[in-house]
């Protein structure tokens, strides 16, 4: 389909950006792999499309002063995959989209599209991302756990812009893994899960659990990681954990799996990801 009219402004710095956002009616372009195919069907008619694939100062990425990691906006995914050394974060990556999307699609896009079925949004939760955000009028940053609020919904008002994604150090130790359940056509999560496990004493020390594809936008799961810290780790503790994936989360059914399937899944899933964060 054909989207309807709108005005296109490459953006020639961030604060031009910001302050074509904080005019009204419009909306960001950066890999384009969310907004132009919304806009093709007609669910987004922005006015203006704000351009702001070419601003280099959003393309950084890199360990910050407390041994912690930040990702610019316009990263994209490929070149996330290629500067990671974490196990979790290649095996959640390298699984997103095609060729075509992981080389155009950006890290801010991602999060800032809030896809109910993308696994970002959940690698980030599990990893304690937090989103630093912009407008004309300052600069806050917010953490990803409760930043996301419904389908394609976060937290963010129409004239902010994310800058960068930051995270703090892992714990020493820590392992991570993500498991997904795939739609075979499109490669979204049917249920997808990201784990960061740590052990301490023989004893489960530090735990993030976070789903995606399974409610209306990605969440962690508070109740696993606190059946999950303070266990031995066994596999009997692991599965037991695991069954409360879906606690107090009401579960999506669709054409791709209904919603008893999907629950279902979400604890097998969770289990296996948190077995896999923990072998690591």
């Amino acid at each position: 389909m054909i989207p309807a009219a709108f005005t296109y402004q490459r953006a020639s710095s961030v604060d031009d950006a910001l302050a074509a956002l904080a005019s009204g009616d419009a909306k960001v372009l950066a890999g384009g792999m969310s907004i132009l195919p919304l806009m093709k069907l007609r669910l987004a008619q922005p006015g203006r499309l704000v351009d702001i694939g070419r601003l280099s100062e959003l393309r950084s990425m890199g360990p910050t002063a407390d041994g912690g990691f930040e990702v610019g906006a316009l990263v994209t995914y490929a070149e996330a995959l290629d500067a990671t050394s974490l196990a979790i974060a290649r095996e959640c990556i390298s699984g997103i989209g095609d060729l075509q999307v992981r080389n155009r699609g950006t890290i801010g896009g991602g999060i800032s599209h809030a896809d109910p079925a993308s696994d970002l949004p959940a690698l980030a939760l599990a990893l304690d991302y937090s989103a630093v955000l912009r407008s004309s009028r300052g600069e806050r940053t917010v953490a990803l756990d409760g930043f996301f609020t419904g389908p394609f919904a976060t937290v963010m008002d129409p004239d902010e812009l994310i800058i960068r994604i930051v995270r703090p150090a892992l714990p020493d130790g820590a392992g991570g893994a993500f498991r997904k359940l795939g739609n075979p056509a499109s490669g979204y999560s049917i249920v997808g899960v990201a784990a960061v496990v740590a052990m301490s004493g023989g004893s489960v020390s530090h735990a993030r659990v976070a789903l995606t594809g399974v409610h209306e936008h990605a969440y962690r799961a508070p109740e696993v990681e606190a059946a999950l810290v303070g266990s031995d780790g066994s596999p009997a503790a692991v599965a037991a954990a695991a069954e409360h994936a879906t606690v107090q989360v009401e579960v999506t059914g669709d054409i791709h799996a209904d919603r008893d399937y999907r629950a279902r899944m979400a604890v097998v899933h969770t289990r296996r990801a948190i077995d896999a964060a923990l072998g690591r």
